[in-house]
């Protein structure tokens, strides 16, 4: 039996410009993986109205400051807030971004 899990990812930073590029690449290496992914780039100040949305928050190296309180946010719905390494978010590495929030990723249970 084969089953397909959409994994909806959000990454979070100041304005969303650089998370945006990483977003592109991880849509672009899901895609290669025959990975089906749904992830966006918004400014933390989104979350709140996200986070119900998502199966898991990527946030960007420079918020890591803020990592409780969005981990908190994070969980009211049962998901994870995940710090990316610099080095993933500096080079724009959407490869290992992927492998990040899909081994972080919390699915909801079907209710059917």
């Amino acid at each position: 039996m084969t089953t397909t899990t959409t994994t909806r990812a959000l990454i979070v930073c100041g304005a969303g410009a650089s998370s945006g590029f990483i977003a592109q690449r991880m849509r672009k290496a899901a895609q290669e993986r025959g990975i089906d992914l749904q992830v966006d780039a918004r400014s933390e100040t989104e979350l709140p109205q996200l986070v119900s949305t998502v199966d898991v928050v990527l946030v960007g190296p420079h918020l890591a400051y803020m990592l409780g309180d969005l981990q908190q946010q994070c969980d009211t719905v049962g998901i994870d807030a995940v710090l990316l390494p610099q080095e993933v978010y500096g080079q724009l590495d959407g490869e290992r971004a992927l492998d990040i929030a899909l081994d972080h990723a919390i699915y909801e249970e079907d209710e059917a």
